[in-house]
């Protein structure tokens, strides 16, 4: 589920920095450029593990500005596909099921990838599944077990100021999402297990 990831940047440190240790200003650069944000085809960056190299600083002409070459490793949230996480389900519909971890809620079930003979019901607003004439309902905040079968990746370049007000701009996508599946024995609601 967390990987380590070893990226090189480029990290400018401020001169309010200078008062901190190089190691500890470098971390904090790298942090706030990266902790909590989807890097494209490498997962959502959680904070840095460790720096592994840093060059010497160059100051920049006329802004006090240092700027230093960094290697270092990042602890990212990819899960690989086949995993069994578990999370949350934060909300239903007639298409599947949305489902949370603490920090991460771009996980869908769609209604195809849940056990057979399961249906939707309106009234509850949840899904049910029947099996054997008893029936287990999917109810909303229940801790469940489900396997990552997809990842996708949406690729959110800037847009031009004028096109901000356009159905597509306004449809954005996250820019890392899992489809998942509760179809094999030991998935769904820990509680039925």
């Amino acid at each position: 589920m967390f990987i380590l990831t070893t990226i090189s940047d480029l990290v400018q440190i401020s001169p309010e920095d200078f008062q901190k240790p190089s190691a500890e200003s470098i971390e904090d650069n790298l942090n706030a450029k990266y902790a909590n944000k989807v890097v494209q085809k490498i997962g959502l960056c959680i904070c840095v593990y460790d720096i592994l190299s840093a060059s010497d600083g160059l100051i920049g002409h006329g802004t006090g500005i240092v700027n230093v070459n960094v290697e270092c490793r990042l602890i990212v949230f990819r899960p690989f596909k086949g995993e069994i996480v578990a999370g949350r389900i934060s909300s239903a519909s007639e298409d599947g099921m949305r489902i949370a971890l603490d920090f991460f809620d771009d996980i869908f079930v769609p209604s195809n990838l849940l056990f057979p003979d399961s249906t939707f019901n309106v009234q509850e607003q949840c899904w049910v599944w029947s099996n054997e004439g008893q029936e287990y309902f999917y109810d909303k905040t229940d801790w469940v077990r489900f396997r990552v079968e997809q990842e996708h990746w949406t690729d959110l370049s800037p847009v031009a100021p004028s096109l901000r007000e356009t159905a597509a701009y306004l449809e954005r996508k996250s820019p890392y999402s899992i489809t998942a599946s509760m179809m094999q024995a030991g998935l769904g609601p820990v509680q039925w297990w």
